[in-house]
């Protein structure tokens, strides 16, 4: 029963629910539309109107709204509407338009505002000065409440209409103005307005300022008491005066030529201010700037022009010209000039240019088109002016010009030339003759030489007189015999570079010379008096020749001819004796070869040959030497050295000791040998050899107690010689050590004895091999730890006996755990427990964990029992 009843209610509920449906969703889900008059709009209340409250019916939240008439002052996301943004009265609509909702059939409703108009509140004082000219009657208006709305018009006390922006120029005074607003019906009938007051305070008048220019340097004699009132126009008087040169504010004469000897030329600016009357404290107190500029005479004298370079006629199609000017004694200041100069000529002329005086120096273009013709022209600066200034001064400019020439091209048109014959590798003076066309003056020209000898690009230079000169073609282009032709393919004017081509020829030829690079001269070595003979070779198909040399060196003469007769290109000569009296390194150098029959001779180079007149030598100079055994000395070391000496163990052998012989004690002998093979007589000396015997060990010298920290000091006294033995860490290239170096167990140490006598280190060493387990138990304290940490920080990460291994060497330890399985075994050579299983089969390598460990030490010394003890193991 109570299931069926329960079934028929759901049944009720949902039958409703199909009756209902429908209407909801046919529903205005944007609420209805709705309507407001706000007549007292500056209501601050009005500044936040909620549109959604005004919509009727259920509108459902969370939409839209949008101004439709642009009105200004909505947030359309929250649907606030600040009237006090909205510039005139009437109506205006609001649309809402919600957010969309299943089955809604109309999702826009409007809000309809009618404002009321609302011509502003007037702010209780509106004053303004009349040097504003203008003023905007808006202003008048009180700023603490809502602003008038912007739609009225305005009308002065006589009724006129004027804008809201009146012009004040010269009015003084308190003056009324009407601001009336549209009436807006739903509110009021008649249009509403209000009256402003505005008060213009007249400001005060300084004048119309007139400026004055002069020049300082000669027109201030007429304005040595300047009355400043004469630069003004339509002042208030009584004002106040400043300005350099015056003596109190009340003062308004200058003399202006003392402003400027005390000054100098610029801008002196002079303030005329006229204060507000004490009841007007709107307008502010008015100053007028009167400027006089003084300026100074510039005087250029002793200035200088330089105008571009000269040119040469061909360049005048291309050619662009430029002047400098350079301030002469007086300085010119920096900054921009006008300047004005002429140019003579056929297309001479004048203009002005402007350019900047930098550092006393001027630059500026002048134009090509004065500079048509091959001529002399005259660039005269006429005029230079600031152009900053005012022209007030005249400036003195004296003879300030500068020439420039075009000068004419040379011809050569017409020539002759005419070659001198000569030998070769000679020079050849060339003449030239007939170049009527060419200006008495220097040249440069520009030749070839082709043919037999060939050379293109060769200068000369030439000085021309009636038309006649002559040049030089050097030796070093007449390396061929034969013919060749001369060729002058350009000339230039030396004063001017002016330069211009060319085709004036002529024939040279060039005889012969011998052939130089075969010959030889050979001259033998030979003894002092021995008759000397050189021969030569090379000579070619000479069969009659003159030969020059030369000797140098040891013995040296003038220059010596000889005549050869030369058979097959061979021929000798004899060196006269008397041209050879010293010994030592002559040297003979032929430096000219004539060929007889033609005249033509070479200059002969690198022919030469250098011998000797050697004498015997002396016997060396040498004396006793002493040398260490350790040092392995050799011949190599003995003095005198070098490749002329020769060593030998006896006067008479003739066998020489090598370099690498050993020396021992005993006595040698030197002979030099000369460069020509010439021997000395021997010199003996005694060579003696010492040896320091090796250190010694005492007894037992090499055991020590480590605990004890011995050093190399101790074991130097355990030997024969403590105060010179001296240790190093290896037999051979070793390093020396410190005597406070530590001894270390096993380690071997190699002494060496130092003779305070010969100075010289033993050659044998005595070798020490070092023990420090040679202690007295008795004397040291012996303890062992109860416990460690092996965590990895490096802090008592190990179980370990310290010192045992000096008291007890051979000793022996074992640990085990409780359970008696060993874990670790050890000695002198592995004396660290790390707290690992490091022995206990079946327990691998892994960390023993913490607890009680138990030992056995077995000392293995002096018959001491074995000690047992536990230790802890603690992480």
């Amino acid at each position: 029963m109570a299931k069926n009843y329960i079934n028929f209610l759901q049944f009720v509920l949902f039958f409703i629910f199909l009756s209902v449906l429908p209407s909801q969703m046919a529903a205005q889900c944007a609420g209805n539309d709705g309507i407001k008059v706000i007549c007292d709009i500056e209501n601050s209340a009005n500044q936040t109107i909620s549109l959604f409250s005004l919509l009727g019916g259920t509108p459902t939240p969370g939409g839209t709204w949008s101004d439709d008439n642009k009105s200004r002052g909505l947030d359309v996301s929250t649907g606030i509407l600040n009237g006090h943004l909205i510039r005139s009265g009437g109506t205006y609509q609001y649309t809402y338009t919600a957010p969309a909702v299943a089955g809604c059939t109309d999702n826009k409703s409007t809000v309809t505002l009618t404002i009321g108009a609302y011509p502003g509140v007037p702010a209780p004082f509106a004053t303004v000065c009349s040097s504003e000219n203008t003023f905007n009657l808006f202003t008048a208006f009180n700023s603490t409440v809502m602003g008038p709305h912007s739609n009225g018009s305005w009308k002065n006390s006589s009724g006129g209409s004027v804008d809201a922006v009146i012009p004040i120029t010269g009015m003084q005074g308190s003056f009324d103005f009407t601001y009336t607003v549209p009436a807006v019906p739903a509110c009021e009938t008649i249009p509403p307005s209000v009256t402003v007051t505005v008060t213009i305070f007249k400001a005060p008048e300084p004048g119309i300022a007139t400026d004055l220019i002069l020049c300082g340097s000669t027109d201030l004699g007429a304005y040595t008491n300047l009355d400043l009132h004469s630069l003004l126009s339509g002042e208030d008087m009584g004002g106040e005066w400043n300005g350099i040169g015056l003596t109190s504010l009340t003062d308004n004469n200058v003399n202006l030529q003392e402003v400027f000897d005390n000054n100098g030329p610029g801008d002196y600016i002079y303030t005329y201010t006229v204060r507000s009357f004490p009841d007007n404290r709107i307008c502010p107190d008015q100053t007028v700037p009167i400027t006089i500029t003084l300026e100074k005479r510039l005087d250029f004298t002793g200035a200088r022009i330089i105008v571009s370079s000269d040119i040469c006629e061909d360049k005048i199609p291309t050619a662009t010209y430029s002047a400098t000017i350079t301030q002469g004694p007086e300085a010119i200041p920096d900054g921009e000039y006008k300047v004005t100069f002429s140019v003579s000529g056929p297309n001479g002329g004048s203009e002005t240019v402007t350019a900047n005086f930098v550092n006393g120096v001027i630059g500026f273009p002048v134009s090509s088109s004065y500079f048509r013709q091959v001529g002399t022209y005259i660039v005269n600066v006429t005029g230079i002016a600031a152009t900053t200034g005012k022209q007030a001064c005249v400036n003195i400019i004296n003879n300030l010009s500068d020439d420039l020439i075009i000068n004419p091209l040379p011809h050569l048109d017409g020539a002759v030339l005419t070659a001198q014959t000569v030998c070769q590798n000679k020079s050849s003076r060339v003449q030239i003759s007939n170049a009527s066309q060419l200006a008495n003056g220097n040249y440069d020209i520009v030749y070839n030489v082709t043919g037999d000898n060939f050379a293109t690009g060769q200068t000369a230079n030439i000085q021309v007189t009636g038309g006649n000169s002559s040049f030089v073609i050097p030796a070093s282009i007449n390396r061929n015999s034969g013919a060749a032709t001369i060729t002058i393919v350009k000339i230039s004017n030396t004063a001017t570079g002016c330069s211009n081509v060319a085709n004036a020829q002529g024939n040279l030829i060039i005889n012969p010379l011998p052939n130089a690079a075969t010959v030889t001269i050979q001259v033998n070595n030979f003894c002092v008096n021995d008759p000397v003979s050189a021969a030569v070779s090379g000579l070619g198909n000479l069969t009659d020749a003159t030969l020059s040399y030369t000797l140098s060196d040891s013995n040296s003469s003038t220059i010596q001819t000889v005549n050869l007769a030369v058979t097959n290109g061979n021929a000798s000569f004899v060196i006269p004796a008397g041209l050879l009296v010293n010994t030592g390194s002559t040297t003979i150098k032929a430096s000219n070869l004539i060929n007889n029959t033609t005249t033509c001779d070479v200059n002969l180079t690198n022919v030469f040959d250098t011998f000797f007149i050697n004498p015997i030598p002396a016997a060396p100079l040498a004396g006793d030497q002493e040398f260490c055994k350790v040092e392995r000395a050799s011949v190599a070391n003995l003095v005198p050295r070098g490749s002329q000496y020769k060593w030998y163990n006896s006067a008479t052998s003739t066998t020489a000791l090598a370099d690498t012989y050993i020396l021992k004690t005993e006595n040698l002998y030197v002979r030099e040998t000369s460069s020509s093979n010439c021997t000395s007589d021997p010199t003996m000396i005694s060579v003696l050899v010492n040896d320091t015997p090796a250190p010694t060990l005492n007894q037992d010298g090499q055991n020590f107690c480590g605990l004890a920290n011995p050093t190399i000091a101790d074991l130097s006294n355990s030997t024969n010689v403590p105060s010179t033995v001296a240790w190093y860490d290896a037999e051979n290239n070793g390093n020396l050590l410190a005597s406070t170096s530590l001894l270390v167990h096993n380690a071997t140490y190699y002494g060496f004895d130092l003779s305070t006598v010969t100075d010289c280190i033993s050659d044998t060493n005595l070798e020490v091999k070092v023990s420090l387990i040679d202690c007295d138990v008795s004397q040291y304290a012996f303890f062992i730890p109860d416990g460690f940490s092996p965590n990895g920080d490096n802090v008592n990460d190990t179980f370990r006996i310290p010192d045992i291994e000096y008291l007890y060497p051979d000793y022996t330890i074992e640990i085990f755990n409780r359970y008696g399985n060993v874990m670790f075994k050890g000695n002198a050579n592995k004396p660290n427990w790390d707290g690992r299983n490091s022995e206990s089969a079946g327990f691998g390598d892994a960390m023993a964990p913490n607890g009680v460990y138990f030992y056995i030490v077995n000392f293995n010394k002096d018959n001491r029992k074995a000690q047992q003890g536990r230790l802890y193991l603690n992480r």
